[in-house]
């Protein structure tokens, strides 16, 4: 089938008068080639004779060109199609797991962080209870040792006092009895 019509290192798609003059010739041969025609008078009566099979072969070959011209580059686009709305199916999938994957890992750092901090926290309380506790216990001690030094030295101070008491007893002894008596003793 190759001829001035047809381009046998190409596509017939680059040529633009190809389907227009390729079916006006198989439409001109198939119109003058039914010769078998008989009219009668109940109507129109055709008789098969070899013109059958030239339009059983114009019917075949419409058919394949019609395939090659328009349903196979149809078929091609919309393989095309299905293959890309496919991938990009595969890709939206992928990344709705992948986006699902990290707010997951997400979700969980922020659990481990959580976690990890209320744990500090406890720890820093215990250490701050601890801490407050020595420091409580420190004053405690000092002022226990205050109390204690303020006691000696009260201890010592009364004993001080009371020695020159002591001494004094009987300078105050005789004073009271003197003005309680009125005389001197």
């Amino acid at each position: 089938m190759g001829g001035p019509l047809m381009k046998k290192s190409g596509s017939n798609l680059k040529n633009p008068f190809f389907p227009t003059r390729f079916l006006s010739v198989f439409l001109s041969v198939s119109l003058f080639s039914f010769k078998g025609v008989a009219m009668g008078a109940g109507g129109v009566t055709v008789i098969p004779d070899g013109s059958l099979f030239v339009q059983i072969a114009n019917f075949l070959i419409i058919i394949w060109a019609l395939n090659v011209i328009l349903y196979k580059p149809i078929r091609k686009i919309l393989i095309q199609r299905k293959e890309k709305i496919s991938s990009l199916e595969q890709n939206i999938e992928k990344l709705n797991q992948d986006a699902q994957e990290s707010d997951d890992a997400f979700v969980s750092g922020i659990k481990t962080a959580r976690g990890k901090g209320l744990f500090e926290k406890e720890a820093l309380i215990k250490e701050a209870t601890e801490e407050e506790r020595k420091i409580i216990e420190e004053i405690n001690q000092k002022a226990q040792a205050n109390l204690a030094e303020i006691r000696v030295k009260i201890a010592k101070d009364a004993e001080g006092v009371r020695s020159a008491l002591q001494k004094e007893v009987d300078t105050f002894a005789n004073a009271i009895s003197e003005k309680i008596l009125g005389r001197a003793v």
